[in-house]
This record gives C-alpha cells, sequence and structure tokens, in this order.
C-alpha cells in the first residue's frame, strides 16, 4: 500500500526537509540481497523493499491521518479511535526527521 511518498515512482520519495540531490529511495543492494537470499524474482524483490521503504518512511502525522481514514471507514467512533491510534503509536517506528549538517554535528559534539 504505497502512501503519500512512494519510493517507486522517481518524482517523489526522498528526506522531506533534505536540500540538495535526493537520495536514492530505497537500497538497491538490499533488493538484489533479498532476491538472490530467497529466490524471488528481482522485480519481486525490488517492489518488496520498495514497499517496505515507504512503510517505514511514513511520519507520525501521516501514520496518525491515514489510520484515522482507515478506521472511519470502519464505522470506528472517535472515542473508540483515539486509544487505538496511541497504542498502535507505540508499536511503530518512524522515518528520523531531516537534519541540516549543524544538527547532525551538534548530535556529535554536543
Amino acid at each position: 500500500m504505497p502512501g503519500p511518498r512512494d519510493p517507486r515512482d522517481p518524482g517523489r520519495g526522498g528526506n522531506p526537509g533534505q536540500s540538495g540531490a535526493l537520495a536514492d529511495p530505497f537500497p538497491r543492494d538490499l533488493a538484489r540481497y533479498l532476491a538472490a537470499s530467497t529466490g524471488l524474482p528481482q522485480p519481486t524483490a525490488v517492489r518488496v523493499v520498495a514497499d517496505m521503504a515507504t512503510y517505514f518512511s511514513e511520519t507520525v502525522e501521516e501514520f496518525v491521518r491515514r489510520r484515522h481514514v482507515e478506521l472511519r471507514q470502519r464505522q470506528r467512533k472517535n472515542h473508540e479511535i483515539w486509544p487505538l491510534i496511541a497504542a498502535e503509536l507505540g508499536q511503530r517506528r518512524f522515518a528520523a526527521p531531516g537534519l541540516s549538517e549543524r544538527q547532525l554535528r551538534r548530535i556529535v559534539y554536543g
């Protein structure tokens, strides 16, 4: 289920807020490794890695909005939805925000 930043779409993806050239949307060597280790055809391995990259690139805000829409479509009410989303947030990994060189230096050197 491709999200708003689908790495299969070359016009989208990368790190939001990052200036300069866009990063490779996913590690191509990972797709090659997956194909070799599982026997999956290369196009299928590329699709699996791209889907995983999309899944893990979702921000907290994107996740909350997407889950709210999904749960409303299942006829859930807000008083049921908010506790579910809050519990799910604790079980998910989210993409790191884009960091400037200065922010990176401050992480390393304080």
